[in-house]
């Protein structure tokens, strides 16, 4: 039999391995060898897919590797009577192997699989719980929606951060700025802590009575003393302190 990897075009070789490959009456060994020889012939379209991919965290090499898992599988997938050629065929499979690499890897900070799963179920819960509601849900809203503890709900929240990350020393992306992304950070905000208080507390405040609001906001937005709020609003000074009492009692009973 000739050698169908010598002379001729790269597609012209292909089509006479693919050809052995194919026959019936190929014995195993020559099978083996057609289908490595196809391997190694489409080894720079694996490359070329790969190179799409570069500077994404993730080295040449290894995305080269994943890659050729696909290859393999169109190798073994091809039909010569699709009427299409192989690398048409090919380069889907090799692309969907390394995206799929970059979804269960592609981690800056390496998370347990319990966690890549808890994030993506927050995820499509947020969306969904959004829609419905019509506002952003609270973590315990998340939670219940798909049935694990708040905090759980939190940690997986956390894990967000990482899946991207980025060196303090990589440039701010100005054109002809040597500056750091160090160089750009402020300092800590310390009403960061109170966000996520103040959004669960945001559709709370906007179900309570006019008064009892105007209370809360007085009291701990204008800094008022309770003697000025009965001033301003025309009752006694023990009244607004019930009222306060009881309005911050309502809210969190309705956090907790």
């Amino acid at each position: 039999m000739d050698d169908p990897t010598g002379d001729g075009t790269p597609r012209e070789r292909s089509a006479a391995l693919f050809a052995v490959l194919r026959d019936p009456a190929t014995d195993e060994a020559a099978q083996s060898e057609a289908r490595a020889a196809l391997i190694e012939l489409h080894l720079p379209l694996v490359e070329h897919c790969a190179r799409r991919f570069l500077n994404r965290g993730e080295p040449l090499d290894d995305l080269v590797q994943v890659g050729t898992i696909g290859l393999i599988k169109s190798v073994d997938r091809f039909d010569l009577d699709r009427g299409v050629e192989f690398s048409t065929y090919a380069t889907p499979t090799i692309l969907g192997e390394i995206k799929r690499h970059f979804r269960d890897k592609g981690w800056a900070i390496r998370v347990p699989r319990r966690l890549q799963e808890l994030r993506m179920a927050i995820t499509a819960a947020t969306a969904e719980l959004s829609q419905q509601l019509g506002r952003s849900p609270t973590p315990r809203e998340i939670a219940e929606q798909i049935g694990v503890g708040i905090d759980e709900v939190l940690e997986g929240i956390e894990s967000a951060h990482a899946y991207s990350t980025l060196s303090l020393d990589a440039g701010d992306g100005a054109e002809g700025s040597a500056g750091s992304m160090l160089e750009t950070l402020g300092v800590d905000d310390e009403a960061l802590e109170n966000v996520e208080i103040r959004e669960s507390l945001r559709p709370l405040l906007e179900g309570l009575p006019a008064r009892e609001k105007q209370i809360l906001l007085l009291r701990f937005y204008q800094q008022k003393t309770q003697s000025q709020i009965a001033e301003e609003i025309g009752i006694s000074q023990m009244h607004v302190s019930r009222l306060l009492s009881r309005t911050l009692e309502q809210l969190r009973s309705s956090i907790d």
